[in-house]
């Protein structure tokens, strides 16, 4: 289960960020996750209780801001919705394609006090 690693590393970020500021803690994180970054959000939120415990995360709101996939067909330069890495050009059929959106894994705000 990976995503308490990812859980993890979003805390750390998070500390890192509050230690350069004169801040006191933080009330809202923000975060941008593609659909195809490989994350399962029901396991997310199932370790993110444990990963932030006794952490400045701890009482922060969290906000998921979820990115769809997107990509371009490299035969045909059709722009087309992906659910997965593995989904043909809806134009032409071709696999052959370059993500342009949806692998997104960051922190994209945090709000402190």
């Amino acid at each position: 289960m990976h995503e308490l690693s990812v859980a993890m590393g979003i805390v750390r970020i998070a500390e890192d960020e509050l230690a350069k500021s004169s801040a006191q803690g933080i009330e809202l994180i923000e975060l941008e996750i593609g659909d195809l970054a490989g994350i399962e959000l029901d396991s997310l939120e199932y370790v993110w209780e444990a990963a932030v415990k006794g952490t400045a995360l701890e009482t922060a709101e969290k906000k998921i801001h979820r990115i769809g996939g997107r990509g371009v067909c490299l035969d045909c330069d059709e722009e087309f919705e992906l659910e997965q890495h593995f989904d043909s050009c809806p134009n032409c059929n071709s696999f052959l394609k370059q993500i342009l959106q949806g692998k997104e894994l960051r922190v994209k705000a945090l709000q402190v006090f």
